[in-house]
């Protein structure tokens, strides 16, 4: 299913949205990328923050499912919407 931008930019309001509400790890986020408070605030509607955020999810899979099932989207779901973001197009090899 190819995505278009206003459905990747949904997702990634979401995923910003359930990070926000997330104590436990919204500061391993802040800590990893050096976004201040002001800076989490400022990228809810930045596609640009919102692939950060969907980057940073795809590091761990628990991270995946928790936000999935809190959202009821499937698991493939966030990469698919990551590569429909500024930057996704982008090959990772790591």
């Amino acid at each position: 299913m190819s995505f278009t931008q206003d459905r990747a930019e949904m997702i990634g309001v979401q995923a910003v949205a359930w990070l926000a509400a997330n104590d436990e790890l919204l500061p391993v986020f802040m800590g990893a990328t050096g976004a201040s408070e002001t800076d989490f605030r400022d990228g809810v509607q930045d596609p640009v923050f919102q692939g950060s955020v969907l980057d940073f999810l795809m590091m761990d899979d628990a991270w995946i499912v928790g936000f999935c099932d809190s959202v009821s989207l499937s698991y493939t779901v966030v990469a698919e919407a990551r590569a429909a973001l500024p930057g996704g197009e982008q090959l990772h090899w790591t």
